[in-house]
């Protein structure tokens, strides 16, 4: 858990990631991720040690935001 928590804290230090937390219930967990393209998405994913050791499969799920409250109008492309 060490290890997947230093991997989530260098995601939130560098700025790309903006929301963690588990996916109720009991379904895994998600990470909402902005700024960064797909393909190095994806090899941050690689990275988790969650990952590396087979302890989940990752799945990355793009959203196209059409509509956000003002609070999250930087989510718009």
């Amino acid at each position: 858990m060490e290890g997947h928590n230093a991997w989530l804290k260098t995601g939130f230090d560098e700025g790309i990631f903006l929301l963690s937390g588990s996916v109720q219930p009991s379904a895994g967990g998600a990470v909402f991720a902005h700024n960064t393209s797909r393909a190095d998405l994806e090899t941050r994913v690689q990275q988790d040690p969650f990952v590396v050791e087979d302890v989940v499969t990752a799945d990355i799920l793009e959203i196209a935001p059409g509509r956000t409250d003002d609070r999250l109008a930087f989510l718009k492309v």
